[in-house]
Order: structure tokens, then sequence, then C-alpha cells
């Protein structure tokens, strides 16, 4: 070839490489098919009830509780109410229950399908060796060829990369980031229900056992009450219809002691279920309501950040993303795909010769498949994955709203139970001065036992209510906790919460 030709040809070829470098630049970077997946807005109410629907603060027995717009629960605020016994008990059901264990496994799942997912981008690289001994028929290749036995020994090197041109695979690895952060926040979500179960259970086991202690001294006295009557019935001093009523109020509370038995033996249970147990084990120290304490100031997140700090509706934002994600890997599927193949090997008849240069071969080339006619199928898929994303906003949708109607639910029930509160505890204190006044007047001679034995039942019961009361405020106060989130964005370190962070790749599911 001549100096000119020469120079000709490769000021050809070499403008050639470079339009075909900038074509394939063009068409990596090119916009991925389908939706940029954009965060739902944030809604623009700054209250869960109308104005002044809610008071600043809430006050019984002493205790006053203010609202804090601008607070935020704590990771842990279990601990708030100061009871190393119900901090140990959350404790032991955060290192031993299965349903948080095999949430944790689940986005251990997710985690490794993204990085799984993720091999796409990669050029893919295989190799393979093949050892054969084969007899061929002469008609394989033709009627003049000549049969024969051999060896083939092959050894071969593929090298294959998709061209994700038109964003397919982008988004399907989007769709698996999504379904990490659903699967993050689910843990997170049973990571709350857990605690906020266990710290229930144990309101409510200790409540069992206060109403239990009070009732059996309830029928104590009507027991003794009872004798009397008989007694007084016998002598003609009382109508035996009032010794009838007495026997049917005592076993009207025996059946009620029966249920309040059962209900805190299925206490028992889901304790030790909640920590992993078998009823069979011993469970720690049980807590005293004497010695909790309810902080002075309750928080109320704003909903702006409420929909950011829920597990459930973070949940519901992930799997709206991923069903955007699909859209695109749907409507990449109606265009073509491009892949580069290039193997490189040798084939000979014996192993020793494998690395001589005439048994090499190699080829190399491209795989460009467009769909044509399938029935529609790629199409009414694209339009079946947007009917999704159309269903999943509206469960994101609704999934809002449900938590802003129990954040709602919550705060008129604190608000209600320290109203029922204040007024058990000042009939509990009523009837204990009742009782103090007829004990007096049946030592000074002024009234029988029978009074004494009335002003005493009407005193247990006043505890009974007393103590179910304030069950009620503790627990109303746990499910504000979980309306709000619970905190779980708080916890920075693995100082700040007992379970151990789990690896999340940085994503858009980050709380900012």
């Amino acid at each position: 070839m001549q100096p000119f030709i020469r120079d000709r040809w490769s000021m050809f070829t070499s403008k050639k490489n470079s339009i075909a470098a900038l074509l394939l630049t063009a068409l990596l970077s090119a916009c991925a098919a389908g939706p940029d997946f954009t965060r739902p807005t944030v809604p623009a109410a700054t209250r869960y009830l109308p104005r002044d629907d809610l008071p600043d603060y809430v006050s019984a027995i002493g205790q006053t509780q203010h609202f804090d717009r601008f607070q935020s629960p704590d990771a842990n605020w279990w601990q708030l109410f100061g009871s190393s016994a119900l901090d140990q008990l959350v404790a032991q059901a955060i290192a031993g229950n299965p349903t948080l264990q095999s949430a944790q496994a689940n986005l251990h799942e997710s985690q490794d399908n993204l990085r799984a997912g993720e091999g796409v981008f990669f050029p893919q690289f295989n190799v393979g060796a093949d050892a054969a001994r084969e007899r061929i028929s002469p008609y394989q290749f033709g009627p003049h060829a000549a049969a024969g036995i051999f060896n083939l020994f092959t050894f071969s090197s593929v090298v294959s990369y998709a061209l994700d041109v038109f964003g397919g695979e982008r988004r399907e690895v989007e769709g698996l980031r999504a379904d990490v952060d659903a699967q993050r926040f689910t843990m997170e979500g049973a990571y709350l229900t857990l605690t906020s179960n266990v710290v229930n259970t144990a309101f409510a086991r200790r409540a069992y056992a206060d109403e239990i202690a009070v009732l059996r001294l309830l029928l104590l006295a009507q027991s003794q009450q009872i004798d009397i009557v008989r007694t007084r019935v016998k002598s003609g001093a009382e109508a035996y219809g009032d010794l009838l009523s007495l026997q049917g109020a005592r076993a009207s509370n025996l059946a009620q002691l029966a249920t309040l038995v059962e209900k805190r033996d299925e206490a028992d249970h889901l304790l030790h279920a909640l920590l992993g147990q078998s009823a069979d084990e011993p469970l720690p120290l049980d807590i005293d309501f004497k010695t909790l304490r309810l902080t002075s100031s309750l928080p109320l997140s704003l909903p702006s950040e409420l929909v950011r700090q829920r597990p459930d509706i973070r949940v519901a934002e992930a799997q709206l993303h991923e069903a955007s994600a699909q859209i695109g890997v749907a409507t990449a599927a109606l265009f073509p795909s491009v892949t580069l193949t290039g193997e490189d090997g040798t084939a000979a008849p014996s192993a020793s010769t494998l690395d001589k240069s005439q048994n090499r071969f190699w080829n190399a080339g491209t795989d460009i498949n467009a769909p044509v006619f399938q029935g529609g199928t790629r199409w009414y898929n694209r339009k079946a994955a947007i009917d999704a994303y159309q269903k999943s906003r509206q469960d994101y949708r609704n999934t809002v709203l449900a938590a802003f109607e129990q954040v709602a639910d919550v705060l008129k029930a604190l608000q209600h139970d320290a109203e029922a509160l204040q007024a058990n505890d000042e009939a509990a204190r009523d009837a204990a001065q009742a009782l103090g006044l007829v004990q007096a007047n049946y030592a000074a001679g002024l009234v029988n036992y029978i009074d004494v034995l009335t002003a005493d039942m009407q005193y247990r019961e006043s505890n009974i209510a007393f103590v179910q009361a304030l069950a009620q405020r503790y627990q109303d106060t746990v499910a504000l906790y979980v309306a709000l989130g619970g905190g779980w964005w708080r916890a920075s370190d693995d100082h700040a919460r007992p379970l151990a962070r789990v690896d999340v790749p940085n994503q858009s599911g980050r709380r900012p």
C-alpha cells in the first residue's frame, strides 16, 4: 500500500473509531426508559386535630404532661418509664425474637439480590474446557466426507456485555434498591412492633395481677358479708332476697376473677413468645406501677415529619419506588436489546497441541434482538406495570391517612385517659375516706359490720377501676411513641439501640 493511501486509510479508520466511540457513549448515557421516581410530597397539614381540639397539656394524679410539637420520640423510648425490669424484658426480646431475626434475614437477602443485580453492569467473562471422543457420519458434512473417530480437546474463553441502551437493566437494579429500602423499613417496623408489644404486654400483665389481688380481697369481704347475712336470715332479721343478691354478686365476681386469671396467663404466654422462649421458662422480674414514671414532655412530630419517620409509610414509599422502576423495565422491553460477545480459544486432537497457533480460533460479534410481534404481551405488560404503580400510589396515600388517624386517636385517648384516671383517683380516695368513716362508726357502735363490708367492697371496686385507668394511660403513652415511628432514625450508633445496625447500601431510602 502506498504511503498516501495508507495515511488516508488510517485517517478514515481513526474517524470511524471516533464516531463509533461517540455513538457508544451516547447509547450508554441515554436516559433510562420509564419515569424517574420522585418522592411523594409531604402533606401541607400542620396538625392532626382541629385547632384547639387538643390542650397543650394533660394532668392527672399530680402528673402533668405537655405536648411538644417539635419533639421526636427517642430511639429507646421504653427507657423513659424508668424501669430496669422493663428494660431487661425489651433487651431479651430483641436478642431472641424470631420474627425480628426473620426480618433481618429478609433484609440481608434483599441486599445480596441487589449486589447480584448490579453485576449486569460489568462484562461477563467465562472460561470453558471440553474433552470429547467422537465418531462422525459422513452424511453430517456431505456425501463425500469421510467417516472417522477422533479426539477433540477445546479450551475457550467468552466475554459478553449487554449494552443497556434503553435503561431496562438500570431500572431493574433501581427496583432492587427500592426493595432493600422496603425490607429495611419492614425490619424497623418489626422492631417497633416487637418493643411496643413487649412493653404493652408487661403493663397488661401487671394490671391483671393487681386487679386479681384486689378482687380476691373483695371476694373475701363478700364471703364474710354472706355469712353474716345468712345468720341474720335464719334469725329473721334479714330478708332471704338480700342473701340471694349478695351470693349473685359474689358469683359474678368469681367469674370475673376467672377471666382475669385467664388473661394474665395469656399475657404470660405472649410475653414468653415475644422473648423467644417456651412457656415453661422463667420470666425476668415483673414491673411495678409504683416505680414507673411518665415524662413531663410528650413528643408530637409535625405531619410533614411523620411521613419520613413511620416505618409503614417508608415501606409504602419504597414499594411505590419499586413499582415506578418496573414501568421502566417494561418500557425498555419494547425496544431492541444489544449484546456484544467475543470468544477466543483453541481446539486440537490432543491436549499437548492446544498451544499451537494453528489450532486457535476466535470470533466477535453483536447480537441485536428486536421484538416485532408478541401478540401485545409486552405492551400490556407495560400497562400492567402502570396500573400497579397507580395502585401503589393509592396504597401509599391510604397508609399516610391511616397514620394520621392513629396519631389523632392516640392524642385524644391520652386526653381522656388523664380525665378518667383523675376521676377514678378521686373516686378511690372518696371510697377510702368513706370506708374509714364507716370503720370509725363501727368501732363506736353506730353501724353494723355489714355496712363496713359494703364500704370495703366499694373501695375495692374503685381500686380496680383505678388500676385499669392507670394501665390504659401507660399503654396509650406507648401507642403515641409507636404512632410517631418509634425514633429509629435517632439511633446513630450501636450504643443508642440494642439491635445491631444492618449495613444498608446508601441510597434514597435513607432519611435525610
